[in-house]
Protein backbone atom coordinates (compact mmCIF):
# COMPACT_ATOMS: atom_id res chain seq x y z
CA UNK A 1 0.00 0.00 0.00
CA UNK A 2 0.88 3.75 -0.56
CA UNK A 3 -0.14 6.62 0.81
CA UNK A 4 -0.66 9.04 -2.07
CA UNK A 5 -1.20 13.11 -2.57
CA UNK A 6 -5.12 13.54 -3.66
CA UNK A 7 -3.79 15.81 -6.31
CA UNK A 8 -1.64 12.94 -7.46
CA UNK A 9 -4.20 10.71 -8.41
CA UNK A 10 -4.79 8.79 -11.66
CA UNK A 11 -8.33 7.08 -13.05
CA UNK A 12 -7.60 3.12 -12.54
CA UNK A 13 -5.79 3.48 -8.72
CA UNK A 14 -7.10 1.29 -6.25
CA UNK A 15 -8.13 2.44 -2.83
CA UNK A 16 -7.04 0.28 -0.18
CA UNK A 17 -8.72 1.89 2.67
CA UNK A 18 -12.35 3.57 3.14
CA UNK A 19 -12.03 7.77 2.77
CA UNK A 20 -13.97 9.94 4.71
CA UNK A 21 -14.37 13.49 5.83
CA UNK A 22 -12.75 15.15 8.53
CA UNK A 23 -15.96 14.91 9.83
CA UNK A 24 -16.09 11.12 9.41
CA UNK A 25 -18.54 11.04 6.71
CA UNK A 26 -17.52 7.92 4.31
CA UNK A 27 -16.48 9.71 0.53
CA UNK A 28 -15.31 6.50 -1.19
CA UNK A 29 -15.28 2.71 0.07
CA UNK A 30 -12.13 0.37 -0.32
CA UNK A 31 -11.57 -1.11 -3.22
CA UNK A 32 -13.01 1.64 -5.09
CA UNK A 33 -11.67 2.35 -8.57
CA UNK A 34 -10.81 5.76 -8.90
CA UNK A 35 -12.29 7.52 -11.76
CA UNK A 36 -11.99 11.36 -12.77
CA UNK A 37 -14.94 11.78 -10.65
CA UNK A 38 -13.88 10.29 -7.75
CA UNK A 39 -10.92 11.98 -7.84
CA UNK A 40 -12.75 15.09 -7.84
CA UNK A 41 -14.78 14.13 -5.22
CA UNK A 42 -11.94 13.88 -3.36
CA UNK A 43 -10.22 17.30 -4.57
CA UNK A 44 -13.25 18.85 -3.73
CA UNK A 45 -13.53 17.66 -0.31
CA UNK A 46 -9.80 18.82 0.26
CA UNK A 47 -8.96 14.99 1.54
CA UNK A 48 -5.00 15.65 1.47
CA UNK A 49 -4.28 12.12 0.84
CA UNK A 50 -5.48 8.43 0.45
CA UNK A 51 -4.21 5.10 0.46
CA UNK A 52 -3.97 3.20 -2.80
CA UNK A 53 -2.76 -0.66 -3.23
CA UNK A 54 0.85 -0.64 -4.91
CA UNK A 55 -0.04 -2.75 -7.69
CA UNK A 56 -2.60 -0.12 -9.16
CA UNK A 57 0.04 2.82 -9.03
CA UNK A 58 1.43 3.19 -12.51
CA UNK A 59 5.43 3.71 -13.22
CA UNK A 60 4.92 6.49 -15.62
CA UNK A 61 1.94 8.45 -15.31
CA UNK A 62 1.18 10.82 -18.47
CA UNK A 63 -1.49 12.99 -19.78
CA UNK A 64 -3.60 11.29 -22.31
CA UNK A 65 -2.77 12.17 -25.42
CA UNK A 66 -5.70 14.93 -27.18
CA UNK A 67 -7.79 13.45 -29.62
CA UNK A 68 -6.88 13.52 -33.36
CA UNK A 69 -9.22 16.09 -35.81
CA UNK A 70 -10.44 19.54 -35.69
CA UNK A 71 -12.12 20.17 -32.47
CA UNK A 72 -13.72 23.12 -31.07
CA UNK A 73 -10.96 23.42 -28.49
CA UNK A 74 -8.51 22.72 -31.67
CA UNK A 75 -9.64 24.98 -33.64
CA UNK A 76 -9.26 27.67 -30.74
CA UNK A 77 -6.36 27.04 -29.92
CA UNK A 78 -5.11 27.53 -33.67
CA UNK A 79 -6.21 31.16 -33.56
CA UNK A 80 -4.68 34.38 -33.76
CA UNK A 81 -6.26 35.20 -30.23
CA UNK A 82 -5.38 32.42 -28.60
CA UNK A 83 -1.27 32.00 -29.24
CA UNK A 84 -1.28 35.80 -28.45
CA UNK A 85 -2.89 35.58 -25.00
CA UNK A 86 -0.91 32.27 -24.23
CA UNK A 87 2.36 34.27 -25.06
CA UNK A 88 1.38 36.78 -22.95
CA UNK A 89 0.11 34.13 -20.22
CA UNK A 90 3.36 32.89 -19.74
CA UNK A 91 4.86 36.47 -19.81
CA UNK A 92 2.45 37.22 -16.88
CA UNK A 93 3.54 34.56 -14.86
CA UNK A 94 7.54 35.02 -15.13
CA UNK A 95 6.91 38.45 -14.29
CA UNK A 96 4.67 37.62 -11.08
CA UNK A 97 7.69 35.22 -10.16
CA UNK A 98 9.95 38.24 -10.35
CA UNK A 99 7.78 40.68 -8.68
CA UNK A 100 6.34 38.31 -5.59
CA UNK A 101 9.98 37.01 -5.06
CA UNK A 102 11.27 40.58 -4.90
CA UNK A 103 8.71 41.43 -2.23
CA UNK A 104 8.76 38.04 -0.22
CA UNK A 105 12.57 37.60 -0.10
CA UNK A 106 13.74 41.45 -0.48
CA UNK A 107 10.99 43.22 1.54
CA UNK A 108 10.66 45.17 -1.44
CA UNK A 109 7.74 47.66 -1.41
CA UNK A 110 4.06 46.49 -2.91
CA UNK A 111 3.22 48.42 -5.99
CA UNK A 112 -0.48 47.43 -6.59
CA UNK A 113 -1.32 48.93 -10.29
CA UNK A 114 1.84 47.09 -11.39
CA UNK A 115 0.90 43.83 -10.31
CA UNK A 116 -2.34 44.42 -11.76
CA UNK A 117 -1.39 45.93 -14.59
CA UNK A 118 -0.46 42.74 -16.38
CA UNK A 119 -3.58 41.21 -15.49
CA UNK A 120 -5.84 43.44 -16.80
CA UNK A 121 -4.01 43.31 -20.04
CA UNK A 122 -4.76 39.84 -20.36
CA UNK A 123 -8.62 40.31 -19.80
CA UNK A 124 -8.92 43.11 -22.43
CA UNK A 125 -7.67 40.29 -24.58
CA UNK A 126 -10.79 39.06 -24.96
CA UNK A 127 -14.21 40.09 -26.95
CA UNK A 128 -15.95 39.95 -23.83
CA UNK A 129 -15.50 37.29 -19.87
CA UNK A 130 -17.30 34.31 -22.04
CA UNK A 131 -14.60 34.40 -24.47
CA UNK A 132 -11.68 35.31 -21.91
CA UNK A 133 -12.74 32.56 -19.72
CA UNK A 134 -13.06 30.15 -23.02
CA UNK A 135 -9.27 30.79 -23.47
CA UNK A 136 -8.12 29.77 -19.88
CA UNK A 137 -10.18 26.71 -20.31
CA UNK A 138 -8.17 25.90 -22.80
CA UNK A 139 -4.89 27.06 -21.10
CA UNK A 140 -4.49 23.63 -18.40
CA UNK A 141 -1.24 22.19 -19.18
CA UNK A 142 1.24 23.64 -17.33
CA UNK A 143 2.76 22.05 -13.84
CA UNK A 144 1.18 22.45 -10.73
CA UNK A 145 3.03 25.75 -10.40
CA UNK A 146 2.14 28.46 -7.63
CA UNK A 147 2.43 31.42 -10.28
CA UNK A 148 1.00 29.90 -13.20
CA UNK A 149 -2.28 29.25 -10.71
CA UNK A 150 -2.67 32.27 -8.90
CA UNK A 151 -2.46 34.25 -12.56
CA UNK A 152 -5.42 31.46 -13.42
CA UNK A 153 -7.22 32.59 -10.12
CA UNK A 154 -6.42 36.09 -10.35
CA UNK A 155 -8.31 36.36 -14.38
CA UNK A 156 -11.17 34.22 -13.12
CA UNK A 157 -11.71 35.89 -9.77
CA UNK A 158 -12.03 39.09 -11.77
CA UNK A 159 -14.24 37.60 -14.43
CA UNK A 160 -16.34 36.15 -11.37
CA UNK A 161 -16.66 39.11 -9.41
CA UNK A 162 -18.14 41.20 -12.72
CA UNK A 163 -20.38 38.12 -13.57
CA UNK A 164 -22.00 38.99 -9.86
CA UNK A 165 -21.92 42.66 -11.05
CA UNK A 166 -19.96 44.24 -7.86
CA UNK A 167 -18.19 47.25 -8.74
CA UNK A 168 -15.03 48.51 -10.60
CA UNK A 169 -13.51 48.79 -6.85
CA UNK A 170 -14.25 45.39 -5.79
CA UNK A 171 -13.81 43.81 -8.77
CA UNK A 172 -10.16 44.94 -8.35
CA UNK A 173 -9.68 43.76 -4.80
CA UNK A 174 -11.39 40.22 -5.92
CA UNK A 175 -8.34 40.15 -8.64
CA UNK A 176 -5.81 41.10 -6.07
CA UNK A 177 -7.59 38.03 -3.54
CA UNK A 178 -7.07 35.93 -6.05
CA UNK A 179 -3.24 36.92 -7.02
CA UNK A 180 -2.11 37.09 -3.76
CA UNK A 181 -4.44 33.98 -2.34
CA UNK A 182 -1.60 31.33 -2.70
CA UNK A 183 1.58 33.63 -1.59
CA UNK A 184 1.90 31.21 1.45
CA UNK A 185 3.40 28.33 -0.57
CA UNK A 186 6.28 30.78 -0.83
CA UNK A 187 7.15 30.16 2.48
CA UNK A 188 6.91 26.19 2.46
CA UNK A 189 10.70 24.45 1.61
CA UNK A 190 11.12 23.93 -2.06
CA UNK A 191 11.91 20.21 -1.18
CA UNK A 192 7.79 20.02 -0.27
CA UNK A 193 6.52 21.94 -3.14
CA UNK A 194 8.49 20.54 -5.61
CA UNK A 195 8.50 16.81 -4.58
CA UNK A 196 8.03 14.62 -7.51
CA UNK A 197 6.49 11.87 -4.65
CA UNK A 198 3.21 11.88 -2.70
CA UNK A 199 3.37 13.74 0.50
CA UNK A 200 4.34 12.08 3.55
CA UNK A 201 1.70 13.55 6.88
CA UNK A 202 4.19 15.67 8.31
CA UNK A 203 4.99 17.01 4.97
CA UNK A 204 1.05 17.43 4.11
CA UNK A 205 0.97 19.16 7.83
CA UNK A 206 3.34 21.95 6.32
CA UNK A 207 1.31 22.48 3.33
CA UNK A 208 -1.58 23.34 5.36
CA UNK A 209 0.23 26.13 7.37
CA UNK A 210 0.45 27.72 3.53
CA UNK A 211 -2.99 30.23 4.42
CA UNK A 212 -1.04 31.12 7.48
CA UNK A 213 2.36 32.17 6.69
CA UNK A 214 0.38 33.82 3.45
CA UNK A 215 -1.31 36.27 6.37
CA UNK A 216 1.94 36.57 7.56
CA UNK A 217 3.77 37.97 4.42
CA UNK A 218 1.05 40.02 3.45
CA UNK A 219 -0.20 41.36 6.96
CA UNK A 220 1.60 44.87 6.96
CA UNK A 221 2.15 45.38 3.32
CA UNK A 222 0.21 48.33 2.11
CA UNK A 223 -2.79 46.06 0.60
CA UNK A 224 -6.82 45.93 1.33
CA UNK A 225 -7.81 43.43 4.68
CA UNK A 226 -9.91 41.57 2.31
CA UNK A 227 -6.84 40.55 0.35
CA UNK A 228 -5.38 39.42 3.61
CA UNK A 229 -8.22 37.56 4.62
CA UNK A 230 -8.31 35.98 1.43
CA UNK A 231 -4.65 34.81 1.96
CA UNK A 232 -5.90 33.14 5.23
CA UNK A 233 -9.30 32.04 5.03
CA UNK A 234 -9.40 31.26 1.06
CA UNK A 235 -8.97 27.02 2.29
CA UNK A 236 -12.50 27.56 4.68
CA UNK A 237 -16.21 26.75 4.18
CA UNK A 238 -19.61 27.73 4.57
CA UNK A 239 -20.25 24.81 6.66
CA UNK A 240 -16.92 24.69 8.75
CA UNK A 241 -14.82 21.82 7.12
CA UNK A 242 -12.37 23.93 5.86
CA UNK A 243 -8.88 24.79 7.33
CA UNK A 244 -6.76 26.68 9.25
CA UNK A 245 -9.35 28.23 11.85
CA UNK A 246 -12.60 25.78 10.52
CA UNK A 247 -14.94 29.09 11.14
CA UNK A 248 -18.33 29.11 8.93
CA UNK A 249 -19.83 31.01 6.43
CA UNK A 250 -20.52 34.26 8.84
CA UNK A 251 -16.95 34.72 9.36
CA UNK A 252 -15.62 33.81 6.07
CA UNK A 253 -14.34 37.39 4.56
CA UNK A 254 -16.65 37.52 1.22
CA UNK A 255 -13.27 37.91 -1.14
CA UNK A 256 -12.31 34.84 0.14
CA UNK A 257 -15.69 32.71 -0.61
CA UNK A 258 -15.09 34.18 -4.08
CA UNK A 259 -11.27 32.79 -3.97
CA UNK A 260 -12.45 29.71 -2.67
CA UNK A 261 -14.60 28.61 -5.55
CA UNK A 262 -12.26 29.84 -8.31
CA UNK A 263 -9.40 27.88 -6.02
CA UNK A 264 -10.88 24.50 -6.19
CA UNK A 265 -12.48 24.68 -9.45
CA UNK A 266 -9.08 25.78 -10.97
CA UNK A 267 -7.33 22.92 -9.49
CA UNK A 268 -9.69 19.97 -10.55
CA UNK A 269 -9.60 21.30 -14.15
CA UNK A 270 -6.10 21.78 -14.56
CA UNK A 271 -3.79 19.14 -16.13
CA UNK A 272 -0.68 18.13 -14.22
CA UNK A 273 2.47 16.46 -15.06
CA UNK A 274 1.26 12.98 -14.03
CA UNK A 275 -2.78 13.17 -15.31
CA UNK A 276 -5.08 15.34 -17.79
CA UNK A 277 -7.02 17.78 -16.66
CA UNK A 278 -10.15 16.74 -15.17
CA UNK A 279 -13.49 17.52 -17.35
CA UNK A 280 -14.94 21.08 -16.17
CA UNK A 281 -18.67 18.99 -16.03
CA UNK A 282 -17.07 16.74 -13.48
CA UNK A 283 -16.32 19.60 -11.45
CA UNK A 284 -19.55 21.42 -12.43
CA UNK A 285 -21.25 18.26 -11.31
CA UNK A 286 -19.61 18.24 -7.85
CA UNK A 287 -20.29 21.77 -7.23
CA UNK A 288 -24.09 21.36 -8.16
CA UNK A 289 -24.34 17.92 -6.51
CA UNK A 290 -22.86 19.55 -2.93
CA UNK A 291 -21.33 22.88 -3.33
CA UNK A 292 -24.20 24.97 -2.08
CA UNK A 293 -23.46 23.84 1.72
CA UNK A 294 -19.92 24.53 1.56
CA UNK A 295 -19.54 27.54 -0.69
CA UNK A 296 -21.27 30.77 -0.64
CA UNK A 297 -24.66 29.83 -2.75
CA UNK A 298 -25.00 33.41 -4.35
CA UNK A 299 -21.85 32.80 -5.77
CA UNK A 300 -21.67 29.44 -6.89
CA UNK A 301 -25.21 29.62 -8.42
CA UNK A 302 -23.92 32.89 -9.93
CA UNK A 303 -20.36 30.85 -10.86
CA UNK A 304 -21.82 27.58 -12.68
CA UNK A 305 -24.65 29.47 -15.08
CA UNK A 306 -22.10 31.45 -16.74
CA UNK A 307 -19.05 28.92 -16.89
CA UNK A 308 -21.70 26.10 -18.84
CA UNK A 309 -22.17 29.12 -20.96
CA UNK A 310 -18.44 29.19 -21.88
CA UNK A 311 -18.86 25.32 -23.29
CA UNK A 312 -22.04 26.24 -25.83
CA UNK A 313 -21.17 24.64 -28.54
CA UNK A 314 -17.73 22.57 -27.60
CA UNK A 315 -16.38 19.34 -28.61
CA UNK A 316 -16.87 16.73 -26.12
CA UNK A 317 -16.16 12.81 -25.42
CA UNK A 318 -18.95 11.23 -23.19
CA UNK A 319 -18.28 8.12 -20.88
CA UNK A 320 -19.74 5.68 -23.62
CA UNK A 321 -17.35 6.88 -26.22
CA UNK A 322 -19.71 8.61 -28.33
CA UNK A 323 -18.01 12.36 -29.14
CA UNK A 324 -21.02 15.27 -30.27
CA UNK A 325 -20.96 18.77 -29.32
CA UNK A 326 -23.17 20.81 -26.54
CA UNK A 327 -26.05 22.56 -28.08
CA UNK A 328 -28.93 23.12 -25.26
CA UNK A 329 -27.83 24.06 -21.73
CA UNK A 330 -30.03 22.52 -19.31
CA UNK A 331 -30.60 25.15 -16.75
CA UNK A 332 -31.88 23.11 -13.59
CA UNK A 333 -29.49 20.11 -14.27
CA UNK A 334 -26.03 22.49 -15.42
CA UNK A 335 -23.65 19.39 -15.53
CA UNK A 336 -25.73 17.42 -17.59
CA UNK A 337 -26.73 19.46 -21.29
CA UNK A 338 -28.19 18.12 -24.54
CA UNK A 339 -25.49 17.07 -26.89
CA UNK A 340 -25.55 16.78 -30.85
CA UNK A 341 -24.52 13.09 -31.87
CA UNK A 342 -24.10 12.83 -35.75
CA UNK A 343 -28.03 13.74 -36.31
CA UNK A 344 -29.11 12.38 -32.74
CA UNK A 345 -29.81 14.80 -30.00
CA UNK A 346 -28.88 12.84 -25.83
CA UNK A 347 -30.73 15.16 -23.63
CA UNK A 348 -28.10 13.76 -20.47
CA UNK A 349 -30.30 15.35 -17.81
CA UNK A 350 -32.64 12.23 -18.97
CA UNK A 351 -30.16 9.73 -18.63
CA UNK A 352 -28.65 8.10 -15.29
CA UNK A 353 -24.95 7.10 -15.64
CA UNK A 354 -24.34 8.99 -19.09
CA UNK A 355 -22.26 12.25 -18.21
CA UNK A 356 -19.41 14.02 -19.87
CA UNK A 357 -16.32 12.57 -19.56
CA UNK A 358 -14.01 14.65 -21.44
CA UNK A 359 -13.47 18.42 -23.30
CA UNK A 360 -12.10 17.25 -27.36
Amino acid sequence: MKIISTSQLVAGMVLAEDVATQKMNKLLDKGTVLTNKDIAKLLFYSVPSVIIKDESVPEDPSIVPVTEGLTSSERLKQSKAFIEFKQDFEACASKFQQDIDDIVKNHAPLDVEKMLSPIYALLKKGKNTNEVFEILSNLRHYDDATYTHCINVALASNILAQWLRWDEHEIEIATLSGLFHDIGKLAIPDEIIRKPGPLDAEELKIMRTHPQKGYEVLKDLDISTHVKNAALMHHERCDGSGYPLAITAPQIDRYAKLVSIIDVYDAMTSARYYREALCPFIAISMFEDEGFKRYDAEMILCFLENIVNTYLLDTVRLNTGEVGEIVFINRTNLSKPTIKVGDDYIDLSKLNGVYIQELV
